[in-house]
């Protein structure tokens, strides 16, 4: 099935994720379900009335948009969940000061998984403290970063 860019979309859906008081964390198409998921978080995190209500509000201004060129899709709302992976700089700023995991493309100094305190973000580089080692980890080689959740 042919669709319009997510980038196009989340664009598109920005002011009413601003209405709603929400932030678009994401959206991702499903082609084998013919469906549309808008990933969105809010401080303090997400409610189910939260996600209807921006549900509701996008339902029919997307049909407007067409994101399928004219096909059926189903649309879901969706939080991104505690595993949410940074992929913009409000991300990495957001969570400066806690707790993150790292799993890389490739081993820097043979290892492709960290977790310490994310202590700084400058777009090109992060870096992170295990308590004793700082580690400085370029963004491009980062294939997930998240917050860590200890169990």
């Amino acid at each position: 099935m042919r669709t319009k860019p997510t980038e196009e979309i989340i664009a598109f859906l920005q002011p009413y994720a601003q209405a709603t008081g929400v932030e678009i964390v994401d959206a991702e198409w499903n082609g084998r379900d013919r469906s549309l998921t808008v990933f969105i978080d809010m401080p303090g995190g997400l409610d189910l009335v939260t996600c209807e209500k921006f549900h509701h509000a996008i339902d029919e201004p997307l049909d407007e948009l067409d994101p399928t060129f004219g096909e059926p899709y189903t649309l879901n709302c969706s939080s991104p969940g505690l595993d949410r992976p940074f992929r913009t700089a409000r991300d990495y700023e957001r969570n400066l000061g806690k707790k993150t995991e790292v799993r890389l493309y490739a081993p820097i100094d043979g290892k492709k998984k960290f977790v310490g305190t994310l202590l700084s973000y400058d777009g090109q580089e992060i870096v992170l403290s295990d308590g004793k080692n700082e580690t400085r980890i370029p963004v491009g080689k980062i294939a997930k970063c998240c917050l860590y959740i200890e169990i």
